[in-house]
């Protein structure tokens, strides 16, 4: 039987889901979480490593001699060196298509809170202000219809396409920049560079991968220009935007606000430089955490072990 780590299982499984399936695979030690001082200790045995957040480095991997396979519980995999991976013939596996839905149905709880502003009108409403309106109804901010205007999206994989679907369903026009336009067209979407999506878009999704091309791409310049009634969406990596650039545009009004589900470190630090900040919305990384879509990462994490033991592995990235 192999030795299978769980490193950082909570998140995928807080306790509503349940291990018993891997555990016919293999010898399991499960942690809820791994600080980098105990994954050699942890780790020193396994065959197998389940990882989502936990950085696996060369320095790391050198030191876990029976180490074969990695299974990242996540499609981001940038916590791993794949370089070093390769050298000591380490398969990396991920899980993809896990979060599609509830990552789009999240993008929309964003940006409708920015446009409908629910949450303050449900306090208002609860703080006795309708009841003493003289008319029957009122709005403390203006309301922001969706229809007729443009969704910009900066990455059109799975989400960015299923993002695509519901916007058009709302009237939105949809533009959108990725590598592969001619893989992955869409009848409704139109290509264009990166420029004039920021430009031509009411609103922008970020959900491309964070690679050394994207990291810290949405900088000033590019938030420059954006109309001044535009929002910009983050559900890809909070790396990819510089989030002092994006702190000016927002204290300044050049942006209509922001919803952020991801921030540049993560939990971050008590006087992150967006906290505080009324036209930017920040929830903690949970837009994929459905039960729904957890137990589908569950699956498929198991489907790649499994896999990986009968020597035939999928959702290989190296």
């Amino acid at each position: 039987m192999p030795n299978i780590c769980v490193l950082d299982g909570y998140t995928l499984n807080p306790g509503d889901l349940s291990w018993d399936a891997l555990r016919q695979l293999g010898d399991v030690a499960l942690f809820d979480r791994s600080a980098r001082s105990e994954i050699i200790e942890r780790a020193q045995n396994a065959d197998i490593i389940l990882a989502n957040k936990v950085v696996i480095d060369a320095e790391t991997m050198a030191q876990l001699p029976k180490l074969r396979c990695i299974c990242v519980t996540a499609t981001g995999y940038n916590n791993i060196n794949l370089d070093a991976a390769r050298r000591q013939n380490i398969t990396v596996c991920n899980v993809v298509g896990y979060g599609t839905e509830a990552v789009a149905q999240h993008v929309f709880a964003l940006l409708l809170e920015l446009t409908n502003n629910v949450a303050l009108h449900n306090q208002s409403v609860q703080q006795g202000d309708w009841s003493a309106q003289a008319d029957f109804c009122y709005w403390k901010k203006p309301i922001v219809e969706l229809s007729g205007r443009t969704m910009g999206i900066y990455g059109f994989g799975r989400i960015g396409q299923k993002v695509a679907g519901i916007a058009m369903s709302l009237g939105m026009r949809v533009l959108s920049t990725h590598r592969h336009p001619e893989r992955d067209a869409l009848v409704g979407v139109t290509f264009v560079d990166l420029e004039q999506l920021f430009s031509a878009s009411d609103v922008i999704l970020l959900t491309v991968p964070l690679t050394d091309k994207t990291r810290g791409i949405v900088d000033q310049h590019l938030l420059s220009k954006m109309k001044p009634d535009a929002y910009l969406i983050n559900t890809g990596r909070g790396e990819l935007v510089n989030e002092m650039d994006l702190r000016a545009v927002l204290l300044d009004g050049k942006i209509a606000g922001a919803g952020l589900d991801v921030l540049d470190g993560e939990p971050p630090r008590a006087d992150h430089p967006l906290f505080g900040l009324p036209n930017c919305l920040i929830t903690p990384h949970h837009a994929w955490a459905t039960i729904e879509s957890r137990k589908r990462m569950m699956k498929i994490t198991l489907d790649n072990v499994r896999a990986f033991l009968r020597g035939m592995p999928q959702n290989v990235v190296s």
